[in-house]
């Protein structure tokens, strides 16, 4: 079920509302006993949101909340530190088998099966092709496995609690149903953000809910849904249009416009996605950490990481990159911890060696700016070029991301400096919503917020100025109902991941 969906907005939201509300004014013996039913609702409302994409999928979210909750116990009960960490080890190990089996299995096979063909035939030709492509030959007869709905996010967010457990870092849950609350609560239950069971812990017993917290929240998913419906949904389909197209056959001006609207889109689509979880979040009473802060105006790639999907950073950051010392054991280590972090980005977001290529990109020049290269950054006194620099390596980034393997994305950056028009043209693909889509994406990335922030801050005390807030949020809403009720297209990217 889609947050930007009819049947999410019209029946399941005002359900969920309702009957949180009504739970709000019912007499109960304490507030602790109020918060204990909430979360008992909440819980049910999630796993039928869940269950909504499958059935099947269901089991296996619960699988890994009671594997997770039995293990935070275990660990908790554990006297010896060896015993301990013999727990959080075969805990981690099951939550890493199952992602691995749901994520990873399809590409293990593929790779199989392209070698045996070639012991086979004992013939070359092709092979690296079709193991760089993962395409398989189908010679073993296994059938894909289907990739459960974020089961990425919902399994770092349980292996995250059982971690802070054995860090002492966060109680332990005694309380199975308010542990699955946390694991499958549905506003960052899909696509994030990642919430750390530290972040969260208190919430689950006590959480204050008032009308302001939930304007706030209730401004903050409209604003999510514009840039999803509006923005991400317009652009989205241009890029796919673009990449449809046999790419020898476009010219460097689609193969632009093809990279800006992907990287727009996904943007959008993705940071709409988290300002309507944490918008929800709000409007129940839970306070989400920011997931993005105008990743496209950073002035390198370090601070790009900072900004671009905060929770899954912070996620690397407290449980892979400290524990191997982050920076603190000499440059050569911190090198080395780095290109392992963005190895396993990489890895986490896919099973195809376009993301593990992609996250070593990344690796790569967050190490040169370790090095050298921020220095440079640093000390350049024009900053646009630097922003430049940024947004050029973000957007190849982007283009090998978003093709099927890496043959198709060297094609794809090759037509980018292609001499000549190609064999379609691009004023096909520019239609006055997609114009505007383009202008208020590119300026709502960042740019605009970045020079009107001390503007906007004395406006907000305006009461004219509150009222016409009100007014184009309404508007906003009209549209994306007007643009839902069209059918049009509405995917979320992460939804794979």
């Amino acid at each position: 079920m889609l947050f930007s969906s009819m049947l999410f907005l019209w029946i399941f939201l005002p359900i969920v509302l309702t009957g949180n509300f009504l739970l709000s004014k019912i007499p109960f013996s304490s507030q602790a006993v109020r918060i204990r039913y909430k979360n008992i609702f909440l819980l049910f409302c999630s796993l039928f949101f869940y269950a909504w994409g499958g059935i099947y999928y269901l089991f296996i979210m619960l699988g890994v909340i009671f594997v997770n909750f039995i293990g935070g116990i275990r660990i908790h009960k554990s006297g010896t530190g060896r015993s301990k960490k013999r727990v959080l080890a075969g805990t981690v190990i099951l939550n890493l088998s199952v992602l691995f089996f749901f994520k990873y299995f399809n590409m293990v096979i593929a790779m199989i099966e392209t070698v045996m063909a070639l012991g086979s035939r004992g013939e070359q030709g092709g092979f690296w092709e079709n193991f760089i492509t993962l395409q398989g030959t189908g010679q073993l007869g296994i059938e894909k496995i289907v990739l459960p709905i974020g089961i990425s996010f919902f399994i770092f967010q349980a292996m995250s609690y059982v971690i802070d457990v054995y860090k002492d870092t966060a109680p332990v849950q005694r309380n199975l149903f308010d542990f699955a609350l946390y694991v499958a609560f549905f506003p960052q239950l899909i696509a994030g953000p990642i919430v750390q069971y530290s972040d969260i812990a208190k919430q689950l017993l006590e959480r204050k809910e008032s009308a302001s917290l939930f304007e706030e929240g209730q401004t903050r998913f409209c604003y999510g849904l514009a840039k999803k419906v509006l923005i991400a949904n317009t652009l989205g389909g241009v890029a796919d249009q673009i990449w449809a197209l046999e790419i020898g056959t476009i010219g460097a001006g689609i193969a632009w416009l093809g990279a800006v609207s992907y990287s727009l889109q996904i943007y959008y689509d993705f940071s709409g996605y988290s300002d309507m979880a944490i918008g929800l979040g709000k409007m129940l009473g839970f306070r989400f950490r920011e997931n993005f802060s105008y990743p496209y105006i950073s002035c390198s790639i370090q601070e790009f990481w900072r900004r671009w999907h905060i929770s899954l950073s912070s996620w690397f950051k407290n449980y892979i990159y400290i524990p191997l010392g982050g920076n603190r054991k000499g440059l050569h280590k911190t090198c080395r911890n780095i290109f392992i972090v963005f190895l396993l980005t990489g890895i986490w977001h896919g099973a195809n060696f376009t993301f593990i290529f992609w996250g070593l990109m990344y690796a790569v020049f967050l190490i040169a700016e370790r090095l050298f290269l921020g220095r440079m950054l640093e000390k350049n006194p024009v900053k646009l070029l630097n922003h430049i620099y940024v947004l050029g390596i973000v957007m190849i980034g982007w283009i090998i991301f978003r093709s099927d393997n890496i043959l198709i994305a060297g094609e794809y950056i090759g037509q980018l400096f292609r001499a000549g028009s190609g064999k379609n043209s691009i004023l096909s693909y520019l239609s006055m919503r997609v114009l505007l889509a383009l202008l208020f994406g590119i300026l709502g990335s960042g740019f605009l917020q970045k020079h009107t922030e001390k503007l906007m801050d004395r406006l907000r005390s305006n009461a004219v100025w509150g009222c016409a807030v009100w007014l184009w949020q309404i508007l906003l809403l009209i549209l994306c109902i007007i643009s839902l009720a069209a059918g049009t297209y509405n995917p979320f990217i992460y939804f794979q991941f």
